[in-house]
């Protein structure tokens, strides 16, 4: 089972579209996948057609163990792929965990004896202890990161939880890489920010790039991936494309290309 993250602790950066797309395009390859929604607004949740009235209950439910991971994962319109929803009580983890025994470690716990081929955490805009408990449940973290003036703002302190985490609480966590989205390649600042972006980090910077795209943007109001609403649309092949080579990445990692940062 391949878990990673989806985070970044800015908002707006195409954290949950990515989650989502991805999510369909392991799918699509059938790969039993699960969406686990961790932000309390439930965008992942919505953005997949999962309405608030069929969240029999969602993560905060398994995390205060009311409930199971089995009974509260709810399939999708999309052939394998399952969503742990998200519901507006799970602010409230936010507060309570810390105070849990074991509590870092809640949601690596709630995976234990699943079969699913790729989890992945769709965070909320923080690095609070939801993000930090889906870090130390990863294997990965892969980081969106809008193509605009303040880009690598905010990198610096989302590095250094990285690699807290990686030191004290999860030595197998790697960054998989960094995903530009929202990218016009018509614009100047998006080029240098690629640039930018490949000078610090070169390693980790994929060569798929999310375009900004009306497509991209409709889809979740329809409750549909983009790569369901429209597969030939630019968004969709670029999120196969990213798929493609996140697959790659991780079967040249897990043979002991490790790359870190230091």
């Amino acid at each position: 089972m391949t878990v990673m993250t989806i985070a970044n602790q800015k908002g707006g950066v195409g954290k949950t579209t990515t989650a989502i797309n991805l999510a369909t395009a392991m799918a699509a390859i059938n790969k039993r996948v699960l969406l686990i929604d961790l932000d309390p607004q439930g965008n992942a949740s919505t953005g997949l057609g999962i309405s608030a009235s069929e969240r029999r209950g969602g993560v905060y439910q398994v995390i205060t163990g009311e409930q199971t991971l089995s009974e509260s994962v709810v399939s999708t319109s999309v052939p394998n792929l399952y969503v742990l929803p998200s519901t507006q009580d799970l602010s409230a983890s936010e507060v309570e965990l810390p105070h849990v025994d074991e509590g870092l470690y809640v949601l690596k716990k709630i995976l234990n004896g699943h079969d699913f081929d790729f989890v992945i955490f769709d965070c909320p805009p923080s690095l609070g202890f939801l993000t930090i408990n889906a870090l130390i449940a990863s294997q990965y973290i892969l980081i969106p990161l809008q193509a605009e003036f303040f880009a690598l703002e905010g990198m610096t302190q989302l590095l250094r939880t990285f690699r807290r985490i990686h030191n004290n609480y999860n030595p197998d966590l790697e960054i998989l890489g960094i995903i530009l989205t929202m990218y016009d390649s018509r614009n100047a600042l998006a080029q240098h920010v690629e640039e930018e972006v490949r000078s610090y980090f070169p390693e980790h910077l994929f060569d798929s790039k999310i375009p900004r795209s009306t497509r991209v943007s409709e889809a979740p109001s329809h409750g549909l991936p983009v790569m369901v609403y429209d597969v030939k649309s630019h968004g969709s092949m670029a999120y196969i494309r990213l798929a493609k080579e996140i697959l790659h990445k991780i079967r040249g990692m897990s043979h002991g290309h490790h790359s870190q940062v230091a």
